[in-house]
C-alpha cells in the first residue's frame, strides 16, 4: 500500500493500539467485525489497528483488500542480532505491515526507552519503509511544572533528529499520549489543553521537517470525549486504548466522529 499517497490525501485518521490483548481468534474475530462495520466510513478517515506481535501477521492478511492499515507496537532499530525477545524492522515489513508504534509512554515508563532509542527506531523504520507513529508527552510532574511545550519540542527533535533530508519527506505520524492520561486511572486532556500543545507539536514538526505532517491524540479517548477532541482544529486523528477494544465501542466512536468530521469540514 502506497501510505506516501494516504498521508497525503486523508485528512483524519482513527485507530486502535491492543496493547498484551486478544489471542488470535480474538484478533481475527475483531477485524472482521471492523471490515464489515465500516464498508461506508467517510473515506477522509483512515483507519488502523496495531494488534500483538502474535497475531500482527494473520490480521494484516484479513486486511490485505480493506483500507485498514495494520502496524506493530514496537521494534528494535537493529537489522538483526543477540537481541533477545526484539523484533526487528525486516520481521516486521515480511509481515508487510504498514506502520510501527514507537515511543509509548509506557514503552518509556517501564522500560526505560529513550528519546535517543526512539530516535533510532525511527531512522530504521523509515528506511524500511514503515510508517512510524510516534508518541511523544509529557509526565504529570512536567505539566504541573509548566514544562509540556518544552518536553515535546525534546522528544520530538530528537526522534527525527537521525533522519536525512530524504526521510524527512517519508510518511510518518505523531500522537500526543501525556503519561497522565494513560492507563486505567489516567484523565484524559481537556480539548483546549490537547489542541494547544497539538499546536505546538505542529510547530516544531514544520520547523523540523519542512512540511505538516498529522497529530493525533492518544490517552483516554473515548466515546464521552471523542466528540469534544474531534472538533479540535490542530488536532488530526484519535488513537485509542482501551474504549476501542471493543469492536461496537469503536464502531461508536467512528460513527461519533464521522459526523463531527463532516460538521467541522462544512465550516
Amino acid at each position: 500500500m502506497d501510505t506516501t499517497v494516504i498521508e497525503n490525501s486523508t485528512q483524519f485518521w482513527i485507530g486502535t493500539g491492543w496493547k498484551m490483548n486478544k489471542t488470535l481468534a480474538q484478533s481475527l474475530a475483531y477485524s472482521d467485525l471492523l471490515v464489515q462495520g465500516t464498508t461506508t466510513l467517510d473515506k477522509r478517515i483512515q483507519l488502523f489497528v496495531i494488534p500483538p506481535f502474535t497475531s500482527v501477521r494473520q490480521v494484516k492478511e484479513r486486511m490485505a483488500n480493506e483500507r485498514i492499515l495494520v502496524g506493530a507496537q514496537n521494534m528494535h532499530w537493529a537489522e538483526e542480532g543477540a537481541w533477545t525477545g526484539e523484533i526487528s524492522p525486516a520481521m516486521l515489513t515480511d509481515c508487510h505491515l504498514d506502520i510501527v508504534e514507537l515511543g509509548h509512554s509506557e514503552r518509556r515508563l517501564h522500560f526505560a526507552e529513550t528519546d535517543a532509542a526512539v530516535a533510532l527506531k525511527t531512522e530504521a523504520a523509515i528506511r524500511h519503509n514503515l510508517m512510524p507513529l510516534i508518541c511523544i508527552g509529557e509526565t504529570l510532574d512536567e505539566r504541573d511544572n509548566n514544562q509540556a511545550d518544552a518536553v515535546l519540542q525534546r522528544q520530538l527533535t530528537i526522534a527525527l533528529g537521525g533522519l536525512s533530508d530524504q526521510q524527512k519527506q517519508s510518511p510518518l505520524l505523531l500522537a500526543y499520549e501525556p503519561f497522565w492520561a494513560i492507563g486505567t486511572k489516567g484523565v484524559p486532556a481537556t480539548p483546549e489543553y490537547t489542541d494547544a500543545r497539538h499546536k505546538t507539536i505542529r510547530d516544531v514538526a514544520i520547523s523540523i521537517l519542512g512540511r505538516q505532517v498529522p497529530c493525533l491524540y492518544g490517552g483516554s479517548v473515548s466515546q464521552e470525549n471523542c466528540v469534544a477532541l474531534m472538533q479540535c482544529p490542530y488536532v488530526d486523528g484519535l488513537f485509542i486504548g482501551r474504549a476501542a477494544w471493543d469492536i461496537n465501542s469503536y464502531l461508536e466512536i467512528l460513527s461519533m466522529s464521522e459526523a463531527t468530521i463532516a460538521e467541522r469540514t462544512h465550516k
